[in-house]
């Protein structure tokens, strides 16, 4: 269906009636790029990309940056952001809230069919496993990342907190919300006892700083989390998409040889191999993953009644079945 719209907008270039929200031919747009580390360290890697994607596109593109998530899904909830690169849960917060709709995924520079969440420490630290984090004496000070991060958040409370029926905040002395770079960081200089982190920013750590790259040490390493996907408005209009769409599929595969070259240089930069088609079906196991969380939650809850805990879970579990179909009849791309 998505090749077929866009086989459609580019015949019907000439014939297309304004969008709702955008005039005959888009000639600006904003690029959303999520908080995973301090602002100036994105300008630098996303740039070159996105001036390549002007060129390309002849729209001109401008980066849009916020503090944490929120911002750049509250961005394209009232068409600040038309396109964005997000994580799986706030990609979820932009289908769900903002009319966003996924239609590329981000293919892992090595290969790997996604990376993982993780959680870091001091290499000197006492700290080496789970259970070691989970002695809930609250003597302890952890990073956690944005909440509406994947790795970050979603699933470290998944997994960690919620399975082990623990509350952060009556387990440790402290709980820090931080972008990935900052939890690191703070986990290096021993600002944080234990801090989530991922594998990719963890790749880019050893790049930028490799002496606070080996003050750490991993001691927990999630389930596969998929590759990151890429979101525009869905009111967008379709020759807009076309062009963009063709960009991100084109992107170090199509041209000269040292187009290319230079192109894939570019997405190395980002940890990233050229991106592949997806779909919102990408969202199915985010889903299910957070109905479980909160299935996890109820379950550990003493002001719920064995009763209510029955019944919301049942909803819950309802709601998660529903999805698993969903993603067993329609496959992400």
């Amino acid at each position: 269906m998505l090749k077929n719209s866009i086989i459609a907008a580019v015949l019907a270039v000439g014939s297309l009636s304004t969008s709702i929200a955008y005039s005959e031919e888009v000639k600006e747009l904003n690029f959303g790029i999520i908080s995973t580390e301090s602002t100036s360290n994105l300008k630098t890697l996303w740039q070159p990309f996105l001036n390549d994607m002007q060129e390309e596109t002849g729209i001109k593109i401008n980066a849009f940056f916020a503090p944490d998530y929120a911002g750049v899904i509250e961005g394209m909830r009232f068409d600040k952001v038309q396109v964005a690169w997000f994580g799986n849960k706030s990609a979820m917060e932009a289908v769900d809230r903002s009319g966003g709709e996924v239609f590329a995924q981000t293919v892992d520079s090595d290969g790997n069919p996604g990376y993982w969440s993780l959680l870091v420490t001091h290499k000197d630290s006492l700290l080496n496993s789970v259970d070691d984090v989970l002695k809930c004496d609250g003597s302890l000070n952890f990073g956690i990342g944005d909440p509406n991060s994947t790795s970050g958040f979603l699933v470290p409370t998944t997994y960690i907190f919620a399975q082990n029926g623990v509350n952060p905040s009556e387990c440790f002395k402290t709980v820090r919300n931080a972008n990935h770079q900052t939890n690191a960081l703070s986990a290096a200089n021993k600002l944080v006892d234990v801090a989530a982190n991922n594998t990719e920013n963890m790749r880019r750590l050893e790049d930028s700083n490799p002496e606070a790259y080996k003050n750490l040490k991993v001691i927990w390493k999630s389930p596969l989390i998929p590759s990151d996907p890429i979101v525009w408005k869905n009111d967008l209009d379709e020759v807009a998409k076309a062009k963009i769409y063709k960009f991100f599929m084109s992107y170090g595969r199509n041209g000269t040889a040292e187009e290319v070259t230079q192109e894939r240089k570019v997405l190395a930069d980002l940890d990233w191999a050229p991106f592949k088609p997806s779909s919102d079906a990408q969202l199915y196991p985010i889903r299910v993953l957070a109905f479980n969380k909160d299935i996890l939650k109820i379950k550990s809850d003493k002001k719920l009644t064995d009763a209510e805990k029955e019944a919301k879970i049942a909803e819950l579990k309802a709601k998660s079945d529903e999805i698993s179909k969903l993603a067993e009849q329609v496959p992400s791309l």
